[in-house]
């Protein structure tokens, strides 16, 4: 894990899910993922949107020309779990697609144009994932 992200989460976890800087007053989770070939636990600093029955996140790395490496976690091991404030949310993730993903996708750029700007730098389509509660 980069030293960025493990400022992020001591940043997050010190102080209820609230974090400065860039993510200042936005929502941001703490994604724990599986890693998808290594099998070790993963936890991924990131915002997320509400979205009926759960939470959607976004596979953007900054407009990298490739996805992420918690994504292809989670696309080998859905089962993730999620601290959100000061609570923890057992969840199954699920890849968004056709009209559920354009219309999440379009409220996240609406809302957070950064996304957008992400959007152009890449080729690629940004994946948007569904975290939805275990069942």
């Amino acid at each position: 894990m980069s030293d960025w992200n493990d400022k992020i989460i001591v940043e997050f976890r010190a102080n209820g899910g609230q974090v400065g800087g860039q993510f200042a007053g936005a929502p941001l989770l703490l994604l724990h993922t599986v890693g998808a070939k290594s099998g070790q636990p993963r936890v991924h600093p990131m915002m997320y949107q509400k979205v009926d029955g759960g939470y959607a996140v976004f596979a953007s790395k900054g407009g990298a020309p490739t996805n992420p490496d918690w994504y292809y976690n989670l696309l080998a091991h859905p089962q993730a779990e999620a601290e959100i404030g000061t609570d923890k949310v057992e969840l199954v993730a699920r890849v968004a697609a056709g009209n559920e993903r354009e219309r999440i996708w379009s409220a996240q750029k609406a809302a957070y144009p950064g996304f957008a700007d992400y959007e152009r730098k890449t080729t690629r389509q940004i994946p948007v994932v569904v975290l939805e509660p275990a069942p």
